[in-house]
């Protein structure tokens, strides 16, 4: 039975820009790697790049492993890349890859998803009335003035339908990270929008990748036993035409791929097994069966599918203020009440300024205060204390940052560790999950010739 080998060598923005390279030299017979970076607030981060730089609004790192590929692509290497990386600015993340191609004497067929911006259909007040956070239930409504972004979870059809139109790069805005792998299933075996339990099983295929070394022994809950954990392989599933697939890892890397890391990465971050809501597929996890295909191999199958909801998920982030945090060392006897009064000392100082933030939070690292429910520590010698604070006015924080250096000569003995300064005051974005009709929503495909 054919099957379709699909690599992931990017789990999110900030992950190793020389693994994708590595990957495709490491599995020769590789036919798609995905390069995934967008998380939820990795939005928010473009937002403010755009806003200094209109020709922004992408993650720059996608330039860099384009780059890194070129010498795969002029030895003839037939290889497909399909990235979200072109974040708020799909085109003009294809625009800039062309002109590395160009330069590099490297034609290829380059296909633009986009469509998932629906922020200006967020304009409308009654519109926006209707919709409702996720977790609290509140209208949008509340922050539409605020609202920075709103991109919706593009599925795997524009992909699926910029692949079959010959394009060898495809770069999308904010499209389900496990339709970065349907997509080039769908063009690959013919499959049809409606074929919901392959799928579905190229859905389980393109989660189980999603993360990258996840998968293959990163985070596991045994890590310090897990081989080579210094240079994990970045994993491949090699999918068949009925949607099962096989999870392995290049030989001779480090890591693990078997039924405990595999099972890991199926329980992340998916609500209910019973109904994995993708906007190709809903997914059922529970006829799902795990079997040792040999060494750093396992057989995923039994994925049920079911028609695709009949919303889109939206992503959306407002402006919510300001944020700035410090650190101190506070060394000796008493060292946790000392630092704990450091804060009470920081946060009498605002308040008797006019200057309290909104949000104060006093952190004594090693203590227990990192992790809520663990025991507390009040009897250590050292500890490295956080102050953190948030506020809707810039000036708040402002004078926050003001307040913790005094502390190295103000405060109790033993305080240390000056070196950062002052702390920096950031934009703060807010995050808005909520669903809106699949008919708002009109995705577009592109294809651009280098």
């Amino acid at each position: 039975m054919s099957v379709l080998r699909v690599g992931n060598a990017c789990g999110f923005w900030g992950d190793s820009p020389e693994a994708p390279a590595r990957l495709v030299a490491q599995a020769p017979d590789l036919d798609v790697l995905t390069l995934d970076y967008l998380a939820e607030v990795s939005m928010s981060i473009l937002a403010k790049q755009r806003r200094r730089d209109p020709k922004a609004g992408f993650p720059a790192d996608v330039l860099a492993v384009v780059r890194s590929l070129v010498p795969a692509w002029k030895s003839g290497r037939r290889l497909r890349v399909v990235t979200n990386g072109g974040g708020l600015n799909p085109r003009g993340c294809a625009e800039a890859c062309a002109a590395i191609l160009r330069e590099a004497g490297v034609g290829l067929k380059i296909g633009v998803v986009s469509g998932d911006d629906v922020l200006a259909r967020f304009t409308d007040a009654t519109e926006c009335d209707v919709l409702r956070h996720f977790e609290t239930g509140e209208s949008l409504g509340a922050v539409r003035g605020k609202l920075v972004t709103a991109n919706a979870y593009l599925g795997a059809g524009g992909i699926a339908e910029a692949i079959r139109g010959g394009a060898e790069l495809v770069i999308t805005g904010r499209v389900a990270d496990p339709s970065l792998t349907v997509g080039p299933c769908m063009a690959h075996f013919g499959w049809t929008p409606s074929d919901f339990p392959k799928i579905a099983g190229a859905t389980i295929a393109g989660h189980l990748i999603e993360c990258g070394q996840q998968v293959t022994g990163g985070i596991s809950t045994h890590w310090l036993d897990v081989p080579g954990n210094a240079d994990i392989g970045y994993p491949i599933v090699e999918v068949a035409e009925d949607g099962s697939c096989v999870v392995t890892k290049p030989a001779g890397t480090g890591g693990e791929v078997s039924e405990r890391t595999v099972k890991e990465q199926l329980l992340y971050e998916i609500g209910d097994p019973e109904q994995y809501l993708s906007p190709d597929a809903t997914v059922s996890f529970l006829g799902l069966k795990l079997a040792d295909d040999g060494a750093d191999r396992v057989r995923v199958s039994g994925a049920i599918g079911g028609a695709a909801p009949g919303s889109y998920k939206v992503s959306a982030t407002y402006s919510a203020g300001y944020k700035a945090a410090g650190t101190l060392s506070v060394f000796g006897r008493d060292a946790i009440a000392k630092a704990r009064r450091c804060g009470e000392v920081v946060r009498e100082k605002l308040r008797r300024a006019g200057c309290e933030p909104r949000e104060f939070l006093v952190e004594c690292l090693g203590s227990g205060d990192v992790v809520p429910g663990v025991g507390r520590r009040e009897d250590l010698m050292e500890t490295v204390l956080r102050i953190a604070a948030a506020d809707e006015r810039r000036e708040v924080l402002e004078a926050f940052a003001r307040e913790l250096m005094p502390l190295v000569t103000g405060g109790p003995q033993g305080t240390t560790g000056y070196a950062d300064g002052r702390p920096a005051v950031r934009e703060v974005f807010g995050y808005w999950p909520t669903v809106i009709p699949r008919d708002w929503v009109r995705p577009a495909v592109e294809l651009m010739e280098v």
